[in-house]
């Protein structure tokens, strides 16, 4: 089909799938670097963090249903909570285990999420209309993008910049990227370092929830959805290197634009593209593209 398509008009579809995989990479991006902080810091492979995206969905949707638009903003918050007891009450008691222990657990926390979520709102995909501000499209010359997928990626650069600038400049920052390396001398030093990890495994779960937030109303909100986050999630991460953030952002809106035109081109082949692509890069690069030596995984 493409064969006999003008040249203007491939370049169109061309650049409206590239935008639009920018978006469905900055989404990403965030189940990604929420899924690596939560590794770096804890040593905990977390394979229920596509249920915490899921969790971000179906609270978004619940606000908007009772109490509309503006509630919806403290659908993360909720999720960030959520994390935040799991880890209280479940997460700590991994952290001096075998890693095939925690692997087992938070499958099975997986797992139980969405049954909850099936049980409380039944297995049937629930449309999110977007918000009526963004309705609508823009037309840039050849350029064509709906008004809230371009909200979208706004909304997701500026969250990630928020998150670099704040994991670089302030002191809680500066607490996690040390502890991320080496968590005894941070205790050392006075930290109390049980609250630090928290709060971090409650930031990656809000991370999450953000991003479930921001996707409702582009994917049908479904219990199965956590198993569309969480795969791609853990692509971007090894794609990106571990502890690499700027990696995670590359390594996002990559697989994003790869697997939007795949979807345009060859819709067969767009599960398995972004795995035949992380290979790729592993072969060339086997740390990812911006991965750094970890000594306390090595």
């Amino acid at each position: 089909m493409a064969a006999i398509w003008p040249d203007g008009a491939m370049l169109d579809v061309i650049l409206s799938q590239v935008a639009t995989g920018l978006v469905l990479g900055g989404l990403y991006v965030l189940i990604a670097i929420g899924l690596s902080i939560i590794f770096g810091l804890l040593g905990i492979v977390n394979f229920a963090h596509g249920g915490f995206f899921a969790l971000g969905a179906y609270f978004a949707l619940t606000l908007y249903q009772q109490f509309g638009w503006p509630a919806v903003l403290a659908a993360p918050l909720l999720v960030g909570a959520v994390g935040m007891a799991v880890e209280r009450t479940l997460i700590h008691r991994l952290y001096d285990k075998e890693p095939l222990i925690s692997l087992i657990v938070t499958f099975a926390l997986a797992l139980m999420i969405e049954a909850l979520l099936r049980l409380i709102y039944g297995g049937i995909g629930q449309p999110f209309d977007q918000p009526p501000i963004f309705t609508g499209i823009y037309l840039w010359g050849p350029l064509l993008i709906t008004k809230y997928r371009l909200a979208v990626f706004v909304m997701t650069m500026a969250l990630l910049a928020g998150l670099w600038a704040f994991l670089q400049f302030t002191p809680f920052g500066r607490i996690l990227r040390a502890a991320s390396r080496d968590p005894e001398m941070v205790g050392l030093l006075g930290i109390r370092l049980p609250r630090v990890l928290t709060a971090v495994f409650g930031l990656g779960c809000a991370l999450a929830g953000i991003a479930g937030v921001l996707a409702a109303p582009l994917w049908t909100v479904i219990p199965s959805m956590s198993e569309n986050a969480i795969m791609p999630a853990f692509v971007v991460v090894v794609i990106g290197g571990l502890g690499s953030f700027a990696g995670a952002v590359i390594a996002g809106l990559l697989v994003g634009v790869v697997t939007a035109l795949t979807i345009q081109f060859q819709p067969d082949a767009a599960n398995a593209v972004m795995y035949v692509f992380m290979a790729i890069i592993l072969l060339l690069r086997p740390r990812g593209l911006l991965g750094e030596r970890w000594e306390r995984f090595e």
